[in-house]
């Protein structure tokens, strides 16, 4: 199948490529030359607990990610936003995964920040911390090689809303609702929430969303562009059974170049046109010549 010299050349890229691009995943937005401080911020958000997220991983390639904490309509207290980064670390060490699915428990999607914990830490800096954390953590989320979901029941209001944005897609499920309450609570997005929502439906339609703080029920998130489908079902395990088989369509394939279209899709859309056409080509190195490359060939050896 290879030349015998070819291999080892390929394999070389490959590794090389693979580094690269882990690298570039890894990256942080923030770090000590922004007075950024992960593990001092880290220690300061696990005092104000509650709740969880939870990480289930399935044999088909698909990871379930649910806010847990239903009491609150799933509001992000200080330990769920460690375990967000947790779990994102997890997904990124997950060489199997294509996709994932994020929901909240309880049939609503996240109500934000618990207010309590922001009430503690309103002096300036903390918030800053927690801006900044959250930013990084969203951004790893964002340029994970799966394909994500955010499947909304019920509300996403404030940084829940934000996290929406940090999903390839969008799924409501009927009576639900996007909102960025942001500017009744004084307040802007600070999680990158603003920065993506421009990126999703222009800048018009997001100065309007922000501005008003505008209820987004699923058909005008249609119209925006904001959702891609409505589902049938508002019932918690329907609803999640039906994002599977909504996201299913884009994950069926072999592993490597489902998560080699997600890379090229972020590179394309995150770096200049040069540096994204380099990143394009290295990508298209790692299955070029791969085993479903040369599947495919034997396959089909000509167009009908």
């Amino acid at each position: 199948v290879f030349p015998e010299m070819a291999l080892p050349v390929w394999k070389n890229l490959l590794q090389t490529t693979k580094k690269r691009i882990l690298q570039q995943r890894r990256l942080s937005l923030y770090n000590g030359a922004h007075g950024y401080e992960e593990e001092l911020i880290k220690k300061k958000l696990q005092q104000f607990s509650g709740g969880s997220i939870n990480l289930s991983k399935e044999d088909n390639g698909i990871g379930i990610l649910t806010l847990n904490n239903p009491k609150l309509m799933n509001a992000f207290t200080g330990t769920m936003m460690v375990e967000l980064h947790e779990r994102v670390t997890e997904l990124e060490n997950w060489k199997d995964g294509k996709g994932f699915i994020i929901h909240g428990a309880g049939n609503t999607f996240c109500s934000g920040s618990d207010l309590n914990a922001v009430k503690e830490i309103s002096n300036s800096q903390d918030g800053m911390n927690m801006c900044m954390f959250m930013q990084n953590v969203l951004t790893r989320l964002m340029r994970l090689p799966l394909i994500s979901v955010a499947l909304v029941q019920g509300k996403a209001f404030g940084g829940g809303a934000e996290l929406t944005t940090a999903c390839d897609f969008r799924l409501m499920t009927p009576g639900s609702e996007i909102r960025f309450v942001h500017k009744h609570l004084g307040l802007v997005p600070g999680w990158g929430g603003a920065t993506r929502l421009v990126r999703i439906v222009g800048s018009g339609a997001a100065l309007q969303l922000l501005g008003g703080a505008v209820r987004v029920d699923p058909e005008r998130a249609l119209r925006l562009g904001l959702s891609e489908e409505t589902l049938p079902s508002s019932d918690e395990t329907r609803a999640l059974g039906e994002a599977r088989a909504w996201l299913s369509q884009y994950t069926e394939g072999p592993t490597s170049v489902i998560r080699a279209v997600k890379k090229v899709v972020t590179a394309g859309r995150e770096l200049s046109l040069e540096a994204a056409l380099r990143t394009e080509k290295d990508i298209f190195g790692t299955v070029w010549g791969g085993p479903a490359n040369l599947e495919a060939l034997v396959r089909r050896p000509k167009h009908k």
